[in-house]
């Protein structure tokens, strides 16, 4: 059976406003959201009613949007992360594993220990992010070194990469390193914790109950370092070139062999940073599971906002929200579902920015 009209599909030759990728990817959260509701109303949910509680329970207050930011925080240096690798066409899938890594590193400060509990708290957090940054560096040089050496596709070697670094993890977090059997270390001292906002409830009582702590700084300092780089830098430079055109790159005479593996690494001290970031301000111990899939979240995260460091902040913040209202909106796997769609739907839209679809009638 021969349809009455014929789907073209072709590559767009004409440039399109600088503003148009940013609709898309707003566009394509709301039809996600959209479609979502519907599919929530077909199984007999109230979208209106859940709109509303996951509003409450994310934005509502002070102290949810607190929790909101938490969750957002390692997002925020993940996300950098992965947008790092994607603008030199880098596909840096095992930012998971670079997070378990910087947080099994930064835990050495504690669990060897590098620094004693009395050394001056300030050294000891420098300590811990440095230790968390070389960790997720040296998972990360792995994948780029087979890359600009032997040309392994990063996608596979960085994705398996992510099962050793848990396992890792689970090897000293199990037998060497656990208390009393559990799959967790001993509780670390105050003085190895990230500073939050509710630790100065005493002073200062509109602080209590918020869980905000010093992570989400780092998380800025490292999206204003990243956009520095990409928009002032010489290397920044370097980067779009690499990723845009190899061979120009190559005939202008830049090393694409070290820049790989730099970039690779600096993707993977930015993921590392991340999994110190949430065991020191979190959980406060070394545990099996400290992250509900941050790593590849953060592919999303840095897909949605088009790799604007900026734009990541925003688009973890959003996730952020998606990861706190999950644990309470029912049914239970309505935030994965949500964000499975988001990321179908700014895939899509990124082809529609690419390519030209056109329908004619069939002759």
């Amino acid at each position: 059976m021969r349809l009455p009209f014929q789907i073209s599909v072709e590559k767009r030759t004409e440039d399109y406003p600088k503003w148009l990728p940013a609709l898309m990817s707003l566009l394509a959260v709301v039809i996600a959201f959209l479609i979502s509701g519907l599919i929530l109303a077909l199984v007999g949910g109230d979208p209106a009613r859940v709109a509303r509680f996951f509003w409450s329970a994310t934005f509502g207050s002070w102290a949810t949007f607190s929790d909101t930011m938490v969750k957002a925080t390692p997002l925020i240096m993940v996300g950098l992360a992965c947008a790092v690798a994607f603008k030199m066409r880098l596909w840096n899938i095992g930012a998971e594993g670079q997070f378990y890594l910087g947080a099994f590193f930064a835990s050495l400060v504690v669990l060897v220990p590098i620094l004693p509990p009395e050394a001056p708290k300030p050294l000891i957090l420098l300590t811990m992010a440095v230790m968390g940054m070389i960790g997720g560096a040296l998972w990360g040089f792995v994948p780029g070194f087979l890359k600009a050496k032997f040309n392994v596709n990063e996608i596979i070697t960085s994705l398996m990469l992510n099962y050793v670094a848990i396992l890792w993890n689970n090897f000293w977090i199990f037998d060497r390193w656990s208390e009393g059997g559990f799959q967790m270390t001993a509780t670390f001292p105050r003085s190895y914790w990230l500073p939050r906002l509710a630790d100065y409830a005493r002073e200062y009582r509109a602080f209590a109950g918020i869980t905000l702590h010093l992570g989400v700084v780092f998380g800025l300092i490292a999206a204003i370092a990243v956009w520095w780089i990409f928009q002032r830098s010489r290397w920044g430079y370097e980067i779009k070139l690499i990723g845009d055109n190899p061979q120009a790159a190559r005939y202008a005479g830049l090393n694409i062999t070290r820049n790989i593996i730099l970039v690779m690494m600096f993707s993977g001290a930015l993921a590392g940073l991340a999994g110190m970031s949430e065991i020191s301000g979190v959980v406060h111990r070394l545990q099996e599971r400290i992250s509900p899939g941050y790593g590849f979240t953060g592919i999303i995260v840095a897909w949605l906002a088009k790799l604007n460091p900026f734009t990541v902040i925003l688009v973890s913040i959003l996730f952020g929200a998606l990861i706190v209202a999950g644990r309470e909106i029912q049914p239970s796997g309505l935030a994965q579902l949500l964000q499975g769609i988001i990321l179908f739907m700014v895939i899509s839209s990124d082809v529609l920015l690419r390519y030209k679809v056109s329908i004619t009638r069939a002759a």
